[in-house]
């Protein structure tokens, strides 16, 4: 085989009744290994939780240039395309994250164990390069707890370690609305560093007018092998997307009249986003002695400037911090653990204990948008401050088989975060706004797993959650005062789930979870007006339903794979709102009756796929589905429900440099309009982001060999 390195001129859960009425043998469990970036210390199979690892295709065929992509086959997990680059995508579980209109809510977020969450639960999805990822898990239900504050669960992508003779790798694809993504990998063993480095360049005209968009992404994973037993990891990853347009949201009618439109203040106001981040980790582990000791450190800056569509008369007032927003940030952390893998009174025994401490410094300040008659440009200062968020925490994390059959998880977290605001702009009618609040809690989560054969699993587990507010949500108050909200309270969540695995030798797998959250002191906006969303404590919400994932290998070469979610999120508690009001709401007085259904959740979701790999060719074809949801606190207003196919062919051919794979991929084969994603209480009631009509895009991917 030749080498490619002087070419490359590129730096039903199935409830074995029977089973269970056979004793089985007292066959002791594998012992269980510690995950070097989990708290959990057990193997997916046998955590009393809904866990999901997406091993993602290195073939590509057309999909990756968002995270969101390759999310569908995820229960109870929503990943939303909005069609607009400078907003992040829209990601929820079990119904948590779903209001969130700017960035990621509720969800924990981690790329090669390195937090994508601040410290005040504010997260990002925009700099998770997926090119060159080996793996995505996602964590549903009580234990997310364990990673601190959040409630919905947790999202954590990995990029594969590099070994000897791993092949390098070039993408480029090209698509409809003049979009393009070239990608380059180049993984591998060099003496004693394992790398992988991936680089992506992608760039669209937008299906939407005003929606045009540029990305480049690279992500570097470095090992090196030391002594006997330790190992020490180096991780970068930078990200720039430049002046991404945005074309905010339609109404009802607008999207009657054409769905491709953007608003008319979005090209007035040349409403826009620009985002870079620079982020720096190291971890060191060591193994001794059945022991193993973890460090992580982490630090990173990032920068912010958006460009809103406020006009120039609610810029008048003078508690407004105009229409341009500047946000600096820098951000770092550290994560120390221990874990042991013993016994208890002759049993299994794996004991994790660790603490970690995150801080994030911003510089926030606020431009009026307009100079003079001339709208989208930075002008005027009117606002100026300096706030910082901090967490230190402490966990702790025990996993027992105290008998062939039966385990149990039992874990802690103790949380303080910490938030502090330094006012820098005041003036005559511009009051300071300085301020500071303390949270704190403690997060207990147990869980029991039955063994009822080597291929069942049976489990309950339980637990508590709790959720800041983000500095975004205490940054104004909803009866228009001065200052910050920093009387919102944060949520807690009492987090139930039942449910069982079943896996054959042959590669099926059938997993089928029941869950029940309750939730107390949820944040819900209050106002939405005027470029100023403000939020208030909605009392008490529940968030119930059903998962199920089922993969079915068909034959040697074909394979069926479902994943469908049935959620039922609503208010428990009758309470007033300001939606719809004109801002300043003072005194909301429209009500929401209890049993009315949160905003931003469908009833129902499904994703079926099925690939049929024939020799070097390979075909599939999906399905993804929708209930419809609601836009508003009001449940006045929805989003149609909808359905979509999308069809995959690829064939591969082998050089003497390497496979080369030629890919084709249609999305949205029938046309269908739909409504992609929402704005929840959007105050213009332009709640709704359009889904992008018949879409193609095709490719090349050459690995050389090596």
């Amino acid at each position: 085989m030749r080498t490619c390195n002087r070419f490359f001129v590129f730096p039903g859960l199935v409830l074995a009744v029977p089973a269970l009425a056979v004793e089985l043998p007292p066959v002791p469990l594998e012992r269980v290994q510690v995950q070097a970036a989990k708290v959990h210390a057990v193997d997916d199979f046998d955590l009393p939780a809904s866990s999901t690892t997406l091993a993602l295709d290195t073939d590509g065929n057309g999909r990756g240039a968002q995270v969101s992509e390759v999310l569908g086959a995820v229960p109870g997990l929503l990943a939303r395309d909005r069609q607009n680059y400078a907003q992040d995508t829209q990601l929820s579980l079990r119904g948590f994250g779903a209001r969130s209109t700017f960035g990621v809510r509720g969800v924990r977020l981690l790329v090669d164990g390195v937090p994508a969450t601040m410290p005040d639960g504010q997260g990002q999805l925009s700099h998770f390069n997926v090119f060159g990822a080996d793996r995505v898990e996602v964590l549903r239900g009580p234990f997310s707890a364990l990673y601190g504050n959040s409630s919905g669960g947790v999202l954590q992508l990995w990029s594969a370690e590099g070994q000897q003779g791993d092949p390098w790798r070039l993408r480029s694809s090209h698509g409809s609305n003049n979009s393009s993504s070239t990608g380059v990998q180049l993984k591998g063993l060099a003496g004693a560093m394992h790398y992988n480095v991936a680089a992506n360049h992608f760039r669209t005209d937008g299906w939407r007018e005003h929606s045009a968009a540029r990305r480049e992404s690279v992500n570097a994973r470095l090992g090196f092998d030391l002594a006997a037993g330790q190992r020490l990891e180096l991780l970068f990853n930078g990200f720039d997307a430049p002046h991404a347009q945005d074309p905010l949201g339609l109404s009802r009618e607008q999207v009657r009249e054409n769905p491709r439109q953007a608003t008319a203040v979005a090209t007035q106001y040349n409403t826009r986003k620009s985002v870079r981040q620079t982020q720096l980790g190291t971890v060191y582990s060591a193994e001794h002695d059945q022991q193993t000791w973890r460090l992580m450190g982490y630090a990173g800056r990032r920068a912010v400037e958006q460009f809103l569509a406020i006009p120039p008369g609610p810029q008048n007032s003078p508690l407004h911090s105009g229409g341009v927003i500047d946000l600096d940030s820098d951000y770092g952390g550290v994560d120390a653990r221990w874990a042991l893998h013993g016994q208890l009174a002759g049993k299994p025994l794996e004991l994790v204990v660790g603490a970690n401490a995150d801080r994030q410094q911003q510089h926030r300040t606020g431009y009026e948008n307009f100079i003079g008659d001339t709208l989208g440009i930075k002008g005027r200062l009117r606002r100026d401050q300096q706030d910082r968020v901090q967490n230190i925490d402490q966990f702790a994390q025990a996993w027992w088989q105290f008998s062939p059959r039966w385990s149990a998880l039992l874990g802690a977290r103790h949380s303080d975060v910490q938030f502090r605001s330094r006012d820098r702009y005041i003036t005559a009618t511009n009051p300071d706004d300085s301020g500071r609040r303390d949270y704190s809690a403690t997060t207990p989560v147990a869980g029991l797993v039955f063994r009822a054969s080597d291929d069942l699993r049976l489990y309950a587990s339980a637990g508590r959650g709790f959720e800041t507010p983000t500095f975004n949500e205490l940054g104004y108050r909803a009866d228009g005062g001065a200052g910050l909200a920093l009387d919102l309270p944060a949520a807690t969540t009492r987090n139930y789930e039942i449910g069982g695995k079943w896996r054959a030798q042959s590669g099926a797998r059938l997993e089928l979870a029941l869950f029940r959250a309750d939730s107390d002191d949820e944040l819900a906006v209050a106002t939405n007006s005027g470029g100023r969303s403000s939020y208030r404590s909605l009392g008490a919400t529940r968030r119930q339903g059903a998962e199920l994932s089922w993969q079915q290998p068909i034959a040697a070469d074909q394979q069926l794979q479902l994943a469908y979610t049935w959620l039922q999120a609503s208010v428990r508690a009758a309470y007033l709102t300001c939606t719809g009001l004109p801002s300043p709401c003072t005194q909301p007085s429209k009500r929401v009756a209890a049993g009315t259904r949160l905003p931003g959740v469908p009833r129902q979701q499904l994703f079926a796929r099925w690939q049929w790999q024939p020799g070097p060719w390979q075909w599939a074809a999906e399905v993804v589905a929708a209930s419809d949801i609601g836009v508003n606190d009001l449940g006045s207003a929805n989003a149609a429900g909808y359905g979509v196919l999308n069809l995959e062919l690829a064939r591969q051919w082998a050089t003497a440099y390497g496979p080369l794979r030629a890919f084709a991929r249609v999305d949205n084969l029938l046309d269908q309009p739909y409504i992609g994603s929402v704005i929840v209480n959007d105050g213009n009631q332009r709640y709704y982001e359009p889904g992008p009509d018949r879409g193609f895009t095709v490719g090349l991917q050459w690995q050389c060999a090596r």
